[in-house]
C-alpha cells in the first residue's frame, strides 16, 4: 500500500496547479479501491510457459513474470480502461515487481495470428517512409472511431525505431510512437516471431521516454519466446499454408487493402493504456493533502 501511494504522489507531481484544490467524491474513492483491489488479485507464473499447445513457449529469466489471459485482462481492461475488445489475448510477459499505476510501467501483451507461413524476401526492398505515410491516415481513422466510442485519441506520429529484420532467428522487430490524450507520447514496442504455421505476436506498450529501457530489455524478450522443434520457420515444408501478406504487409498490420492503405481496428488500438483512471488524480492529491497537514511523529 505504501508503495501505491507513493505512486499516486508521483503522478501529482506532474499535475497542473489550477488541479490543486480537487477532492475525490465517493464514486472517485470507490473505483481507486476497486482498482487497488484488481491488483492485489493477479495472479503472476515464473519459469516456462507453454503457448498455442505447445506450438510455442516463453523461458522466462527471473527478471520477467506471466500473466494468463484472464490476469492480463484484468490490466488491459479493468486497470487500464481499454476496450472490452482489447482484453482478448494469449496473456502478457511483465517485469518482475512491476507496479501498474505507474506511468513508467510497461507491459509485453502476447498475439497468435494462424496465418500461414510469411515469406520475407521482401523485407530489404519496403520503403519504410512510404509505409509510414500510409499507416498514420489509417491510424487516424482508427483513432476517430476510438474518440467515438469514448476511448481517447490514439494517432500515430512516426516510428521510435524503423523495422529491423533477423534473417537467422526469423524475429522482426520496429516501434511506433503515437499522440494521445496526454502530456506523454504512448509507445508500441512490436516484436513478431515468424513460424511454420503462423506469427507469435508480442508487443510492448508503454510511453515514449521509457524506450531506452525497452530496447535495452528488448533482446531478453526475444531470446525468452521461441517456437518449439517441428513448428519453427525454418521447419516450412511444400504444400504448408502461406499467409495472404508478406512482411511488410505484417509490419503494416497483417491486411494490405487494394487502395494501399492498411486497415486499423478499434480493437486492435490498445496501446493507449489511461493511466489517468478516474479519480486517481484527485485522490492522489487529497492523500497528499492529508499527509501534508500532519506532523511526522
Amino acid at each position: 500500500m505504501k508503495k501505491l501511494l507513493l505512486t499516486l504522489l508521483a503522478i501529482v507531481s506532474t499535475l497542473h496547479a489550477q488541479k490543486q484544490d480537487a477532492q475525490p467524491d465517493a464514486k472517485q474513492i470507490a473505483e481507486m479501491q476497486r482498482v487497488i483491489k484488481t491488483i492485489g488479485e493477479i495472479e503472476y507464473t515464473a519459469g516456462e510457459i507453454s503457448l498455442i499447445g505447445g506450438k510455442a513457449k516463453i523461458k522466462l529469466t527471473d527478471d520477467f513474470r506471466y500473466l494468463d489471459p484472464a490476469n492480463a485482462r484484468k490490466v488491459l481492461v479493468d486497470i487500464w480502461s481499454n476496450p472490452p475488445d482489447a482484453g482478448s489475448t494469449m496473456g502478457m510477459i511483465v517485469p518482475k515487481g512491476v507496479n501498474f499505476l505507474d506511468s513508467n510501467a510497461w507491459v509485453a501483451v502476447l498475439q497468435w495470428k494462424d496465418d500461414g507461413y510469411v515469406k520475407d524476401e521482401e523485407f530489404a526492398s519496403t520503403d519504410f517512409d512510404k509505409m509510414l505515410k500510409e499507416l498514420i491516415q489509417a491510424h487516424k481513422a482508427g483513432s476517430d472511431e476510438r474518440v467515438k466510442a469514448g476511448y481517447g485519441k490514439l494517432e500515430l506520429t512516426g516510428w521510435a525505431e524503423q523495422p529491423h529484420y533477423d534473417r537467422a532467428t526469423h524475429k522482426l522487430y520496429w516501434a511506433k510512437a503515437f499522440d494521445v490524450d496526454g502530456p506523454v507520447q504512448q509507445l508500441n514496442y512490436d516484436i513478431r516471431v515468424l513460424g511454420r504455421e503462423g506469427i507469435l505476436e508480442v508487443s510492448v506498450m508503454s510511453a515514449v521516454p521509457q524506450l531506452n529501457d525497452i530496447k535495452e530489455k528488448a533482446p531478453s524478450i526475444l531470446s525468452m519466446v521461441d517456437f518449439t522443434e517441428g513448428n519453427r520457420y525454418s521447419d516450412y515444408k511444400e504444400g504448408d499454408k502461406i499467409a495472404e501478406y508478406g512482411i511488410a504487409g505484417l509490419i503494416a498490420g497483417g491486411v494490405l487493402l487494394k487502395s494501399g492503405f492498411f486497415k486499423v481496428l478499434l480493437t486492435a488500438l490498445i496501446a493507449g493504456k489511461k493511466f489517468v483512471i478516474i479519480g486517481v488524480i484527485a485522490i492522489a492529491i487529497w492523500i497528499k493533502k492529508l499527509m501534508g497537514g500532519r506532523k511526522q511523529a
